[in-house]
């Protein structure tokens, strides 16, 4: 877990999501008074002035209300873009809850299958996105409810190219994972040809769109893996503020942000990508996906300096030991009366900094996790890791190396599934995600 912020929290009264427009509506099996009331719930909600895009830009949104309308709260009305340059889910704002799944192709299934079903998910995610049923069969989980900034986000892993004899516009980028001296990986739970990560702040919202995506794979892919998460809701702090984790620790603070120069090229693949990224690739970018366990038993027998001496932070307000607050740049250097290095030698957060790293930087995105108690009372929870980059060779390989070799964290976690997804960039109007690659 590298010491970068998260995409921050916020609350129920700062709309985020950006403003797509409702779209051909499909009503499905319900009836068109259903579905026009649904709208109307919606155009109602909608109207609450400006609202950020997936990709950092704004738009302002405004439907006519209806008086025979009852308005959505705020946190439901936030809906982001489907079609856009980038994919939704990356530089999103965290949602309150999620879910991964991994799909392997059913045998026999191919390219032309894997094209109908990115077809068939990309329809689903527009219409879910922006409050509609799905276009069949439609399973009203999230009846009554709005968007809730849910976001769908597709991902290609390295066995799909060679399933669908696309094994030469397969990124050198994809190639596997090295290993690492902490993994405890479990196959079973590991990789996989095709990746989804949903998102959503509504846990109704999210669990519509997982159960829409997997029935609509139907005989083309079979679920191979799937995990559940959560974040903070939105407003659950006085202020937006860094998340914590499950350890009770501000879960980083040095996350790439959107303003600086320099974001696209490291989180970003080129529009015009170099003679070693494919051309579809343009604007898209690589997941990282690692279930972490959390030994939180060993961890909470450990006093709270200790605690702070191993993340090199203070814990109740993410401020480094060196001084300051959460944002102030760590002082490596400072000593303490008896010369000892006030942040110490083995500090995850030492460690992590990308500029102790030859600058390799990732936007982390994660989610926790909890997956009920073993029969030994130990919980089995951690973080589902998920961190994104323009090239996973510069950004979490060479951090997660130096991590295996001396971070004091890693007494108290342990890596049990990993996965690396080329995730293409956004849809425009028209296209499904994957079009280029798998019609090009």
């Amino acid at each position: 877990m590298a010491d970068q912020s998260l995409p921050q929290a916020r609350t129920p009264d700062a709309p985020h999501g950006a403003s797509g427009g409702p779209g051909p509506h499909d009503s499905g099996n319900t009836t068109a008074r259903e579905g026009i009331t649904r709208r109307r719930l919606l155009g109602t909600a909608g109207a609450t002035g400006l609202v950020l895009g997936a990709a950092g830009g704004a738009a302002g949104y405004a439907a006519a209300p209806s008086s025979a309308a009852t308005p959505l709260t705020s946190l439901g009305s936030e809906r982001v873009m489907f079609h856009g340059k980038h994919q939704p889910g990356i530089t999103t704002p965290m949602q309150a809850c999620g879910h991964l799944v991994a799909f392997d192709l059913a045998a026999g299934a191919g390219r032309k299958e894997a094209a109908a079903l990115l077809r068939r998910w990309s329809d689903t995610a527009r219409r879910l996105m922006v409050g509609e049923p799905t276009a069949s069969r439609d399973t009203d989980v999230a009846r009554d409810a709005g968007p809730s900034s849910l976001t769908v986000t597709f991902g290609f892993g390295h066995s799909f190219f060679g399933r669908t004899g696309l094994a030469e516009r397969r990124p050198v980028a994809l190639d596997p994972l090295p290993d690492f001296s902490s993994d405890h990986l479990d196959k079973n739970r590991s990789n996989g040809d095709l990746w989804v990560q949903i998102g959503a702040d509504d846990a109704l919202v999210a669990f519509h769109a997982l159960r829409a995506i997997q029935r609509d794979a139907g005989t083309a892919a079979r679920v191979r893996w799937q995990m559940n998460g959560f974040n903070r809701s939105p407003g659950a702090t006085a202020h937006p503020m860094t998340t914590r984790n499950l350890m009770g620790q501000v879960d980083g603070t040095r996350n790439p942000k959107p303003a600086e120069s320099d974001f696209d090229r490291r989180i970003f693949v080129p529009e015009q990508p170099g003679k070693n990224e494919p051309a579809w690739m343009a604007n898209g970018s690589y997941a990282v996906v690692r279930r972490i366990r959390m030994l939180l038993d060993d961890w909470e027998a450990l006093s709270r300096t200790a605690q702070e001496e191993v993340i090199g932070r203070r814990k109740s307000d993410g401020a480094p030991l060196s001084g300051g607050t959460e944002t102030t740049d760590m002082d490596l250097e400072k000593t303490d009366a008896a010369g000892d290095l006030v942040i110490p030698i083995n500090a995850h957060a030492r460690i992590s900094r990308p500029d102790q790293n030859g600058g390799a930087a990732m936007l982390r995105r994660p989610f926790s996790y909890h997956d009920g108690f073993g029969t030994d009372g130990v919980p089995d929870a951690g973080l589902l890791f998920i961190c994104w980059q323009a090239d996973p060779l510069r950004g979490f390989v060479p951090v997660q190396r130096k991590l295996d070799r001396g971070d004091a964290l890693s007494q108290f976690i342990r890596h049990e599934a990993s996965g690396l997804f080329a995730v293409p960039g956004g849809a425009a109007e028209g296209e499904y995600v994957g079009q280029r690659l798998l019609e090009g």
